[in-house]
Order: C-alpha cells, then structure tokens, then sequence
C-alpha cells in the first residue's frame, strides 16, 4: 500500500514563509509523478505544482510561480514545497500525491491522474 505522509505547514503572516514534506514509501514505480494541490473552504481543488522526483521536471500554476518551489529533499523519498511571499489567498488546506504510473518528461495536472493521497495540512496566511 502506497502511503503519503505530510508534515510542514502552519500559519504565517503575508510575506513569510512555509515548508511542507511529503514522504512516499512503497510505491511500486520508480518514475512515478508527485502533485501539490490545496483546497480552500467553499473552493474546488486547485493544482499548485507538481515534480518528477526522478527526473526533477517541475511545474507551477501561475499563482504560485516564482514563490513556490517543489524539489526531492536529501532523503530520497521527500519530496518539499517551499513557499515563499505567502499571500492570506494561499490560506488552504495543501495535499501531495502521486500517480501510479510512471511518465517521462511533463507531469500531468489533472487531479484525476493522481491516485495516492497525503492526509492533507493546514497552511494560514494572515493578512
């Protein structure tokens, strides 16, 4: 059973910054692809990045380019979000998972791609 764990997060006022791990273990695919997604209160789920551990191909929404980094920590499982210049619209509850299948070159970003899910944590930026 793939599992996903989060940790990181927190609250900020608007201009600092926060990190979110995401551990996998057990995933059967080497070249498996990694998302960052958040969900606001009364919001859809929104794509935020997303990185081919293996690879290191990244991708970000608008929204967060230039302020969010996704990149495989030291530990070769980890995968970080580092998020830089938090806005109080980054205030969302973040999630990383994973597709099943491997791929070569741009992950996809669709959400129904990705097939494992991390619990899940809370990022709040106050104004």
């Amino acid at each position: 059973q793939v599992q996903l764990v989060e940790s990181g997060g927190g609250s900020v006022q608007a201009g600092g910054s926060l990190r979110i791990s995401c551990e996998v273990s057990r995933h059967p695919n080497s070249g498996y692809c990694l998302g960052w997604f958040r969900q606001a209160p009364g919001k859809e789920r929104e794509g935020v990045a997303t990185i081919r551990p293996e690879g290191g191909n990244t991708y970000y929404a608008d929204s967060v380019k230039g302020r969010f980094t996704t990149a495989r920590d030291n530990a070769e499982n980890t995968v970080i979000l580092q998020m830089n210049g938090l806005k109080p619209e980054d205030t969302a509850t973040y999630y990383c998972a994973t597709t099943h299948a491997s791929f070569l070159g741009v992950c996809p970003t669709a959400t129904p791609a990705y097939i494992y899910w991390g619990q899940g944590t809370q990022v709040t930026v106050a104004s």
